[in-house]
């Protein structure tokens, strides 16, 4: 299996037990194979998960020959959660309120979408921080993009105490603030004074010679800071939190939950957690 495939190797796909894979632009960094091998590996079933480097305008062709070469269902990350909505066949009605899917199945002829962000996130920040959401004063960074949109609508659902969205630009998150009663603001209004948990969603830290989203100016120990990335040891924004005395998580349990939302969504059975987390983990530890 190549560390990542591209829509040249589509066109010609000559691997016939890979049924399942993550698209994105980039995808090179992606761990997700190595969770749901390990759990497709464990559930005694052939099928295998890739990285498939599809760029933006490309995802309309891929989609088709992914559904020739029978796969049976895709993650879809960076850019493509919203533009992948026009190809679908279904999609359940919380993810067409985001506007964004994460998780697509190719099931009886059709593309069935939902997202497993939100629901992820709930399940991480209980598992990092020992708080639910519904407790929480909560700021997202990059709240205008697909997986964004995916938090803010969960943490409307779980009724936190107030939500306060944030963006590069502003008009990407005026309709969401409408929908969820939510304040817009844009990157340089950033005041944490009433807030006590931070998200980033966006994708500042990706890249090592990033800043951190916040300085370190604003944070204080009593703030709890999700960074939805997992690259690296630690973000540019965990770095700050850790120089503010705050308590941070990266994205590898959020990778983790909505992995294992999505590899039941697609298999329609339970799928084993801890087999699925120690598999990140050993990845992980191999690109140290």
């Amino acid at each position: 299996m190549k560390a990542v495939y591209t829509l040249d190797d589509l066109r010609d796909w000559r691997d016939p037990d890979l049924h399942y894979a993550v698209l994105g632009d980039p995808v090179a960094h992606s761990a997700s194979p190595a969770m749901h091998n390990a759990a497709l590996e464990h559930l005694g079933l052939t099928d295998r998960y890739c990285r498939l480097h599809i760029l933006p305008g490309q995802l309309a062709e891929a989609i088709g020959l992914l559904a020739g070469a029978g796969f049976k269902g895709v993650n879809l990350t960076i850019p493509h959660k919203t533009q992948i909505l026009p190809l679908l066949d279904e999609i359940d009605e919380h993810s067409r309120r985001l506007g964004a899917v994460n998780t697509v199945a190719f099931r009886d002829g059709k593309l069935i979408g939902t997202n497993t962000d939100g629901p992820g996130i709930v399940r991480s920040i209980q598992e990092e921080f020992g708080v639910s959401i519904s407790s929480q004063r909560v700021l997202i960074l990059g709240a205008g993009g697909g997986a964004g949109r995916a938090i803010a609508m969960q943490c409307h659902i779980e009724h936190c105490r107030s939500l306060t969205l944030a963006n590069r630009t502003l008009e990407k998150i005026t309709d969401l603030s409408v929908l969820l009663d939510a304040e817009a603001i844009s990157w340089h209004e950033i005041s944490l004074t009433k807030i006590d948990m931070i998200i980033n969603a966006s994708s500042v830290g990706m890249n090592p010679s990033d800043n951190s989203p916040i300085s370190t100016n604003l944070l204080n120990s009593h703030h709890l800071i999700f960074d939805t990335i997992y690259v690296g040891e630690k973000t540019p924004l965990q770095i700050a939190a850790n120089i503010a005395g705050a308590k941070s998580a990266n994205g590898l349990s959020l990778l983790l939950h909505q992995g294992v939302l999505a590899l039941e969504f697609w298999l329609k059975q339970p799928v084993p957690v801890e087999v699925m987390r120690r598999g990140l983990r050993d990845y992980i530890a191999s690109k140290k």
